[in-house]
């Protein structure tokens, strides 16, 4: 089963979502399509979630993330750690 964020991916909502960690990680891939925005505090997040993805011995798929959260990855030269899909 898939799981899902939505809403703002931002520092006010990082620790709501984090606090969640295990349970977002728990499927293949994380739903993004309904963010509708993120900072640099949510990409931290994404890079967190990936990282405890990794650490149980697979990848996570980010599934329909929003345009301007891959640019921000891109600018900060993360779109090749985290494993973005259409």
């Amino acid at each position: 089963m898939s799981a899902a964020l939505e809403g703002e991916l931002s520092f006010a909502r990082v620790p709501h979502w984090l606090s969640q960690a295990d349970a977002l990680v728990a499927g293949p891939d994380l739903d993004l399509g309904k963010v509708t925005r993120a900072d640099s505090a949510g990409l931290a997040l994404l890079l967190e979630l990936s990282r405890r993805a990794r650490k149980q011995g697979r990848e996570l798929k980010l599934r329909a993330a929003p345009p301007q959260l891959v640019q921000l990855a891109t600018f900060f030269g993360l779109d090749g750690v985290l494993r973005f899909e259409t």
